[in-house]
């Protein structure tokens, strides 16, 4: 104790222009400071369970469909000591106020853990024996540096834990120990995708669509409210942008659709991951105004934050308080400053709270102190830098254990669980039929728009078509221009097949829309995979008729309507193979520089052993005949081809004998005799198309059903025993 208070009195001595709340009353231009009593009444809606004991007061407006009542929660024994003057709260924007009421829910969470799995077991704590409460209508933030267990909290409320989390405690959502159903909840992760190419109206409508089930005009009234409900009015007809356009929304607006997306479910329960993330201060506090703005009307909004402007800092109702997964405080943002000022920290006037308390708990100012005794400052800039960070969260920890506040907390959490309230249900969702047709049409909406990965796609293979075309035509069909026809057909399909590379990005963007919209179980495996191939059809129809007309006419292949069309149907089914493998390889990576190289390897491989270096039959039988020449989809392509174009072909030997096609193919590619051969090959790309998509179908579908096994495990462990040795 003489350590920690000799380091309180030479930090309070260091700040001497540090005061408590009590002794230094802002002029009204402070944002942080409200009218009394404010922060005192978090509102209850209609659907919110009716407490008995607490007081509530009815204030019925003209029309009385949106009647708000304001449940008076116990003051904190903290706040009673701050000299609360006259200070009005700075008035939200022109506009800000929301016809629809959200009915609200409160969440409680008491003695909640989570557990991050090591080397044997379940050991390392991330959040350790949490208490809290959020209302409705009202902004609870949880505040801390990085890597305090911000987000693993948030995760655990939502139950969204990642499958090597264990989650122990409860968790109660009006009163009620369950999970949160579909829809009744939100989740904005911390960083999101976005698709460019889609303005925000259309954006959100799409979203609609997947999440909502009934009327179309539901939907975009849903639509409609998100958009004013986040400010993006001016910018709704507006591209998103992305990497295929130079101009979009600025970050903080695109937070804001993210947002945006969320709330056309109407949810009861908001989380957001950072809000503020990468948001410069004017960003920052305009998000922060839409957000207490959408608080007003009744939504539950419960958020991690970093750190916040002074003006930002008075718009929260609640503050959480994490170091090393140890809650240094939860209550009122301005309990929290009489707090510090209690424990022996008070807050210098000058200085932004939030700035102040991750001074107090951030561990990574110690490497700052370290340097700052090494080294001299001339000027004393640097002299007030001499608070211990640990012997700081000691105090601020055994000063919150033993405070009013930490019982005030308590109390509240069982009254708001002595009595179940309404279970929230389910809003529905739209059938698996329904949202494959609406990934299709966006899918097709989003290539149309895409120049930059499917039109210049398209030119790059007409290109490669002309180039290849040029270079070989004109060869005739006598007996030895066979094997100069048999390399540029080779090479069509190879060169061909090696470019589909370049669609590697927008095939990890499809990827990471889905896991983002899956996440939030708006989507589905089966509707991304199957919406996912038929709107590529179209496209990928498109360049391989334009290519193989272009090539096929250039060199000069037979003249004939059925044969044409089987080489355009065959190398359609190639493209499609290709693309099946090109989306399973960026599933497994999800990485473009490897995605690219591991593909680059994969298509040498299948070149080299696909027939024209050396014939099949003669390839080395380990490795290069089984496995690799039978799953290159190259050879069933190029046989298919050459069977297609030599057989029932003869040429003359002289005057009297002559060769048929495959006596002329035998020493150069390793063809079949039989005439249906070349439909066989083509069943096989079929099968080989829909194996890829399984295989993507199985994998994602793991992935999706490990993430939901985690979430449902973490909502229903219940708090062991757990040894003192355990915490970090």
């Amino acid at each position: 104790m003489e350590e920690i208070q000799s380091q309180s009195d030479n930090y309070r001595s260091s700040s001497s222009s540090a005061s408590s709340p009590a002794s230094r009353v802002p002029s009204s231009n402070f944002f942080y400071l409200r009218k009394p009593g404010a922060f005192r009444q978090p509102i209850s809606f209609e659907d919110s369970p009716d407490w008995e004991d607490t007081d509530i007061e009815v204030k019925v407006d003209e029309g009385g469909a949106d009647s708000i009542n304001a449940a008076t929660a116990p003051v904190s024994p903290s706040l009673s000591k701050i000299n609360s003057g006259s200070l009005p709260s700075p008035p939200l924007p022109e506009g800000a106020n929301v016809a629809r009421k959200t009915a609200g829910a409160s969440i409680a969470w008491k003695d909640l853990t989570v557990t991050i799995k090591g080397k044997r077991k379940y050991s390392d704590k991330i959040v350790k024996s949490s208490n809290g409460y959020a209302f409705p209508g009202t902004m609870t933030v949880i505040m801390g540096p990085a890597k305090s267990g911000k987000s693993t909290l948030l995760r655990a409320l939502a139950g969204r834990l990642p499958d090597s989390a264990r989650m122990y405690g409860e968790v109660f959502i009006n009163g009620v120990k369950s999970h949160m159903p579909y829809g009744a909840y939100g989740f904005v992760e911390r960083e999101s995708t976005l698709i460019g190419s889609l303005t925000v109206r259309e954006y959100l409508y799409y979203s609609a669509l997947l999440q909502l089930p009934g009327f179309l005009c539901k939907k975009r009234s849903a639509v409609e409210d998100a958009i004013h409900a986040m400010s993006l009015g001016d910018y709704a007809n507006k591209l998103i942008g992305g990497h295929c356009y130079m101009k979009g929304l600025c970050s903080g607006e695109r937070r804001r659709v993210t947002i945006a997306r969320e709330l056309v479910m109407r949810p009861h329960i908001l989380f957001i991951d950072e809000p503020l993330y990468h948001l410069d201060s004017v960003s920052a506090l305009l998000m922060m105004v839409t957000l207490k703005k959408l608080a007003s009307t009744g939504c539950t909004l419960i958020f991690t934050i970093y750190q916040s402007s002074t003006e930002v800092f008075g718009l929260f109702d609640r503050i959480c308080l994490l170091s090393n997964g140890n809650t240094l405080f939860f209550g009122e943002t301005l309990a929290c400053l009489q707090h510090f000022s209690n424990a022996g920290f008070p807050c210098p006037i000058m200085q932004s709270p939030s700035d102040h308390f991750l001074r107090a708990i951030n561990t990574d100012f110690d490497r700052i102190i370290a340097m700052c005794k090494n080294w001299q400052d001339d000027h004393g800039e640097l002299s007030s830098v001499n608070m211990d960070t640990a012997v700081a969260i000691r105090t601020l920890e055994a000063t919150y254990r033993s405070s009013a506040d930490a019982a005030a907390v308590e109390t509240m959490i069982l009254e708001l669980t002595d009595k179940e309230g309404p279970l929230l249900r389910s809003k529905g969702r739209a059938s698996c039929c329904t949202k494959i047709a609406i990934l299709t049409w966006r899918s097709l909406l989003i290539m149309s728009r895409e120049w930059k990965y499917y039109w210049l796609r398209l030119i790059i293979y007409m290109f490669l078509a002309l180039c290849i075309g040029t270079v070989f035509s004109g060869l005739g069909h006598s007996l030895s221009s066979v094997v100069t026809r048999v390399g540029a057909i080779f090479l069509f399909v190879s060169f061909t097949s090696l470019l589909s590379i370049a669609g590697v990005p927008a095939q990890l963007k499809d990827i990471k829309i889905f896991i983002c919209e899956e996440a939030n179980q708006h989507s589905g495996t089966l509707a991304f995979l199957v919406g996912q191939l038929l709107s590529s059809i179209p496209f990928l129809f498109l360049l391989s008729i334009s290519s193989s007309l272009v090539f096929y006419f250039l060199v000069g292949l037979r003249d004939d309507f059925s044969l044409l069309m089987y080489f355009s149907l065959n190398f359609f089914m190639c493209v499609i193979v290709n693309e099946g493998l090109v989306l399973f390889v960026a599933s497994i990576c999800r990485n473009t520089f490897w995605s690219i190289i591991i593909l680059v390897n994969i298509h040498i491989v299948m070149i080299l052993s696909a027939g024209l270096f050396r014939v099949r039959s003669a390839l080395p039988r380990l490795v290069w005949m089984y496995p690799t020449s039978y799953v290159a989809f190259h050879t069933y392509s190029i046989q298919g081809l050459l069977e297609n174009e030599y057989s029932g072909a003869s040429f003359a030997v002289g005057q009297v004998r002559s060769l048929s096609g495959y006596q002329a193919l035998q020493n150069v590619y390793d063809v079949s005799a039989d005439s249906n051969s070349k439909w066989e090959n083509l069943l096989i790309l079929v099968l080989m198309a829909v194996g890829y998509r399984l295989l993507v179908f199985v994998l994602l579908q793991f992935r999706v059903r490990k993430a939901l096994f985690s979430r449902c495990s973490s909502c229903c462990s219940k708090k062991p025993t757990i040894p003192d040795k355990a915490f970090l």
